[in-house]
């Protein structure tokens, strides 16, 4: 059993006891023998728990954080209504308290019927109780929440309701947007987190916290593909909207992105941008630029049809976005850009797992 994230890095490790960075050392070498022998001794002791977590898994924390942009929901296993995506990201480690906090800040976008797009920065200070279990083909990594200790500090930018700015506004219409916003951000952020790695399945994560044998909901069952799975979601795109799906990371020659979707709705655009591209276009659609064609190459795409399809997108090496758009202003498909309201407009209802393929 490989534990990716209990990799050894000795420049990190701080001067602990010869006896006890022995002890970690024989520990890491027979877990990653695979022998179940000290299952049940790491399993029993919350002590061996936390050494194992604090030199070997809390520096792998923000690495991941900072790879993807996450998916915010209104309800549990409901379609992305938008995303955040984190820029910076720093762990401290509390001995004494057996804590982590994890600091962060970031940007994003989301979509709610009373203020249709609204871009949003948030910071927040989150301490959270990491704990592990080891079983025989699946290893659980939890960070609980233990307090909020700074924020979230939710600042809400651009608003696209044309019926007023509510994002400078004090009006009822804007303190609605605010609190409701910082109820989609909040409750993402700071319900924890569940880490499952399993020997034959890959690692998934979600928010929140799951016990075993329970496992991350997904609408596509990748539980027999050899393909690392970058995202698994279902997500909504509404009318003269976007949604910027990654980056996700080609790392070596010979490997291409996999999207494989069902489409429910009108076509959509699917373009493939690097990540320098893709962050320029995204803060502009964050900030209420008019949506435009973006500011550097699109390298792939297409139409996406409705109905179930597979492409595959040869790339090089590096971090891509797949961008979807559901408006007239660029790409090949031209639906109806003006909503009416009280009218139903155009939804368009993604369900799609993104995968490394070689």
């Amino acid at each position: 059993m490989v534990m990716r994230w209990l990799l050894v890095d000795r420049s990190r490790a701080p001067l602990r006891a010869k006896a006890a960075l022995t002890l970690g050392v024989l520990v890491l070498a027979i877990l990653g023998s695979g022998c179940p022998c000290m299952h049940g001794a790491v399993n029993a002791s919350p002590g061996l728990r936390w050494w194992l977590f604090a030199n070997f898994g809390a520096s792998k924390i923000c690495p991941e954080m900072l790879k993807r942009g996450m998916g915010l929901h209104l309800q549990d296993r409901g379609p992305t209504v938008g995303r955040f995506f984190p820029a910076q990201c720093s762990v401290d480690v509390n001995g004494d308290r057996n804590t982590i906090t994890v600091n962060f800040a970031g940007t994003g976008y989301a979509f709610t019927t009373l203020t249709r797009r609204v871009g949003f920065s948030t910071v927040a200070s989150v301490e959270y109780r990491p704990d592990f279990y080891l079983g025989e083909q699946d290893i659980y990594v939890w960070g609980r929440v233990n307090r909020v200790i700074n924020g979230p500090s939710f600042r809400l930018g651009y608003v696209e309701n044309p019926v007023a700015d509510v994002a400078t506004a004090i009006t009822p219409l804007g303190a609605v947007a605010n609190l409701f916003g910082n109820q989609i951000v909040t409750g993402e952020l700071t319900q924890g987190f569940t880490v499952v790695q399993s020997t034959s399945k890959g690692t998934d994560f979600t928010l929140g916290t799951l016990n075993p044998p329970l496992k991350p909901h997904h609408p596509f069952d990748v539980s027999h593909s050899e393909f690392f799975t970058f995202a698994n979601e279902i997500t909504e795109i509404r009318a003269n909207q976007m949604d910027f799906l990654g980056p996700f990371e080609v790392v070596s020659n010979g490997q291409y992105l996999l999207m494989t979707s069902s489409l429910d709705g009108p076509a959509l655009d699917i373009m493939i941008v690097d990540k320098i591209t893709g962050d320029a276009w995204r803060e502009a659609y964050q900030t209420g630029r008019p949506i435009a064609p973006p500011p550097g190459p699109i390298l792939q795409g297409g139409v996406l049809n409705p109905g179930p399809s597979q492409l595959r997108y040869p790339l090089g090496p590096g971090r891509y976005y797949v961008v979807v758009d559901n408006s007239p202003y660029i790409g090949m498909v031209a639906p109806r850009g003006f909503v009416i309201p009280g009218l139903p407009e155009a939804v368009a209802r993604l369900s799609y797992v993104a995968q490394l393929a070689e």
